[in-house]
């Protein structure tokens, strides 16, 4: 559902708003007003979208606590309006505790702990009641792991993954895709209107949220893939391959994805965003839902190893749109550098 940007905040008897620091006295009977701010939430993942996206609820009025393990990004938290800490243990009593992770591995490690650094989890050492809203794109086994664990100590858990890049999470024009058990998807929407334009919940099962964003992305590398190889015969032809994106965006392929990506391919534009290695892990998730649906993707294969391609030359800090230089460079076309501004 798109949800209205508004001040979500209870109103006083004097009609004007609450602070977020406000708080009902205790044995006060629960109003059926909008849902106070959370005491606490917990933030980990503080990279580039992350760190947006932390920013943007600090400036929304949430108390958030980020974890970051490094402890020299302290004055740099500090500065974007986050509590920082070195310790997870710290986030262990928020209300919502969100994870911006890049794999699996990093979210398995955050939520079951790792024995052998005597470090708990964030399952084992949450309250009861309290929610991990995962962002992160993670494989479908990984959600229902996940869940699983939350549930059996009395947690919650919702996967909302995002369609953005840095850019439109610093903007709050993330697309928010939401699966979890219906009361904790509520207790977290007034978060989903701080950091996105619009979100779409897609039931209970936090799997189908994360299979969704993985197919979505992979619609999206065929589509820089394709967009690379048109432009290099464009430009092998002797087109003006600018000429030829705005006729194509202007007339049958006017989605947004065409739209943005097209230009940058035109433009040699590869400064980072979405970096290779995070693009081909998800490659590999969407390959294995594949193969287990016994559906093959024959396109996201091709792209697979454009990107092993592109990592192996060198590009491994650049963005998606790097296919297009990838194509480019297998077209035998001059100007390989890439740009990294």
């Amino acid at each position: 559902m798109e949800t209205a940007k508004i001040d979500k905040r209870a109103k006083k008897p004097d009609g004007s708003r609450a602070d977020p620091g406000d708080r009902q006295a205790p044995g006060a009977t629960p109003s059926r007003g909008p849902r106070p701010f959370p005491d606490k939430i917990g933030f980990i993942g503080i990279g580039h979208m992350g760190s947006a996206m932390a920013a943007n609820l600090a400036a929304g009025g949430y108390r958030i606590n980020a974890y970051s393990r490094p402890p020299d990004r302290t004055e740099e938290l500090v500065a974007l309006g986050l509590t920082p800490t070195t310790e997870i243990a710290s986030l262990f009593d928020s209300d919502i505790v969100i994870s911006m992770l890049p794999d699996d591995a990093a979210v398995h490690d955050v939520v079951f702990g790792r024995q052998d650094l005597g470090v708990a989890g964030l399952a084992s050492g949450l309250k009861r009641g309290a929610i991990h809203l995962c962002m992160s794109t993670i494989s479908t086994s990984m959600a229902s792991a996940l869940a699983a664990e939350h549930e059996r100590h009395g947690q919650g858990y919702v996967a909302a993954p995002v369609f953005g890049n840095p850019d439109a999470a610093k903007a709050r024009q993330l697309f928010i895709v939401v699966a979890g058990a219906a009361s904790d998807v509520e207790r977290c929407q007034p978060l989903f209107d701080v950091l996105g334009q619009k979100t779409f919940a897609v039931g209970t099962a936090p799997a189908h949220a994360n299979l969704i964003k993985l197919l979505g992305n992979m619609m999206t590398a065929t589509t820089l893939e394709m967009l690379g190889e048109a432009v290099a015969v464009a430009l092998k032809r002797g087109l003006d391959p600018k000429s030829f994106v705005d006729i194509m965006t202007s007339t049958m392929f006017g989605g947004r994805a065409h739209k943005i990506y097209g230009d940058k391919i035109v433009a040699k534009s590869y400064a980072a965003g979405f970096v290779l290695p995070l693009v081909l892990k998800d490659t590999r998730l969407a390959l294995a839902e594949a193969e287990a649906a016994g559906a093959p993707m024959p396109s996201v294969n091709v792209v697979h190893d454009r990107l092993i391609t592109g990592i192996a030359r060198g590009y491994g800090d650049l963005d998606w749109t790097a296919l297009g230089l990838i194509a480019a460079q297998e077209a035998g076309l001059e100007g390989g550098a890439a740009a990294r501004s």
